[in-house]
């Protein structure tokens, strides 16, 4: 049975952090907005996860980054077809740039943290709507 708790509260999380992505676009805090766009995916793909009752394979028992872009691809993409291909790599392409924004002192742009956006839009709301089944 899937963690009720988590297969509630994760998506809760996605929503949250998407909004906190669109309101740090608005206000011109480019690198907040990457990071909130990112863990909106991640979040969202951690629900999807856990719906599908795959679990984290950490001795910690907790969702790894590179595992839940490895499980969400592998799994719900590749193998299940739950989700479109269009998804492939979005996690892998927003951490990279949310790396960028946390961790360098290079500033993300308006026009990175707007794509970034519109990526976990449609990543969220894709992923939030069960996906599609082939």
């Amino acid at each position: 049975m899937a963690d009720d708790t988590a297969v509630n509260s994760y998506p809760a999380k996605a929503r949250a952090s998407l909004a906190g992505a669109e309101s740090g676009l608005a206000i011109g805090r480019f690198d907040n907005s990457v990071n909130r766009s990112y863990y909106a995916c991640y979040q969202a793909a951690v629900a999807a996860l856990v719906t599908d009752r795959i679990v984290p394979r950490s001795q910690s028992g907790r969702w790894e980054h590179e595992a839940v872009s490895a499980q969400f691809n592998g799994q719900l993409i590749a193998r299940r077809k739950r989700f479109p291909p269009e998804l492939r790599g979005t996690l892998d392409r927003l951490m990279a740039l949310r790396q960028t924004a946390d961790y360098e002192t290079k500033q993300v742009t308006e026009t990175q943290a707007d794509r970034a956006l519109r990526q976990a839009r449609t990543f969220v709301n894709t992923v939030g709507a069960g996906g599609k089944r082939q």
